[in-house]
């Protein structure tokens, strides 16, 4: 895990177009004993093959693979351009992110950046930055965008017999990422829950949380609260505006009725239904789907990342990616921060699913791409 500390970050900075940024990180890079003086020319050959803006204000300057023998030791060097610098098509960038990695190690780092800059508000809180503390906030994920769900904080078919006793496992989930402390386990398990339906109930608390997350528990036995039966209980967590997007989808699950569907899904189906990006649609169960291995020896970083998207851009129909060999999520494959923000790796392997009238043509040409190495050969 990348942890940033004052000497990565340098502020206010200037520079008159992306040659003269690069150029400074690099030589600070250098500076820095990160890499020597010539992997300068990597970075500008990079970015003549494609250009390293990310979106959302971000570019993360870096060399390309025949230069990492250039690189001493894996880093980052951080330069915040308050008024923004042009990096080609006129999209504006605030905080460029050189990196230095000697080996598959950039792609843990581009892992964590990706998370933190893909969400919707941090480019104005990046470009609004005035200190260095601000930054490394931003970036090492402290601030909080996005409420937390994942594995550890699913618990099916729990052998409850009545809905405290379900509650209580849900906040010890809570509890246990370290979301919450014992007061707010306490406060929860003595709220009236409310009912969703279908079996399907949720309590909420904001008392005693230190990040705002979400705990899903279900249970196969007779369990019911005033003649209504009990199959499942959500737990949410609040301390900020981050679990709005998980209101959001329960909203929609009343609204279509699909409490009884979303009461059997498996882990990677419920963290898939209420991670997934709210800008796109969910695919339809006639739907294709195909998996490719990743045969390129440094994996997905962002060279092949930008052509598998600039592929998946080609056609209209709604294409999500999961990594199998990495967290269970589906992201949009038309999103370059999305793509790199799942760590691909050699050898893993990409479930595509592929939803509209081209989803054929889309998934050959998908398969096509990643077979002939995504420019890499």
């Amino acid at each position: 895990m990348l942890k940033l500390t004052n000497n990565d970050i340098t502020m206010a900075q200037v520079a008159k177009d992306k040659i003269a940024a690069i150029k400074a990180i690099a030589k600070q890079m250098n500076n820095r004993d990160l890499v020597t003086a010539d992997y300068v020319d990597g970075m500008l050959n990079r970015e003549l093959q494609n250009s390293t803006f990310l979106g959302n204000g971000i570019a993360i300057p870096h060399g390309t693979t025949d230069t990492r023998s250039l690189v001493n030791q894996t880093g980052v060097v951080i330069h915040h351009f308050p008024n923004g610098v042009n990096w080609g098509d006129n999209n504006l960038v605030y905080v460029a992110i050189g990196i230095a990695a000697k080996s598959d190690e950039h792609l843990d780092i581009l892992k964590q950046l990706t998370k933190v800059l893909s969400v919707d508000g941090v480019e104005e809180k990046l470009k609004a930055a005035t200190n260095k503390e601000d930054i490394i906030s931003l970036l090492n994920g402290d601030v909080q965008f996005e409420a937390d769900f994942n594995q550890q904080l699913i618990q099916l078919n729990f052998p409850a017999t009545d809905i405290i006793e379900i509650t209580a496992v849900a906040g010890g989930l809570l509890k246990k990422q370290g979301a919450v402390d014992n007061q707010f386990v306490a406060e929860l398990v003595v709220k009236e829950p409310t009912h969703l339906g279908n079996g399907l109930w949720l309590v909420s608390e904001n008392k005693a949380v230190k990040r705002s997350a979400m705990a899903f528990v279900t249970t196969n036995e007779l369990c019911n609260v005033n003649g209504k039966e009990v199959k499942g209980l959500i737990a949410i967590a609040a301390c900020n505006q981050a679990h709005h997007a998980f209101l959001k989808a329960l909203s929609t699950c009343i609204f279509e009725q699909q409490q009884a569907q979303l009461l059997a899904s498996s882990p990677d189906k419920l963290i898939e239904y209420f991670t997934v990006n709210e800008h796109v649609e969910t695919t339809t169960d006639g739907a294709l789907s195909d998996t490719f291995k990743i045969n390129n020896t440094h994996g997905l970083h962002a060279r092949p990342s930008a052509m598998l998207v600039a592929t998946a851009k080609l056609f209209n129909a709604n294409i999500m990616v999961k990594n199998l060999d990495g967290e269970p999520k589906s992201v949009n494959a038309k999103s370059l921060m999305k793509v790199i923000g799942l760590g691909v790796k050699y050898g893993d392997r990409l479930q595509f699913t592929v939803d509209g009238d081209d989803a054929s043509a889309a998934l050959k040409a998908i398969g096509e791409a990643i077979t002939s190495g995504l420019s890499e050969g």
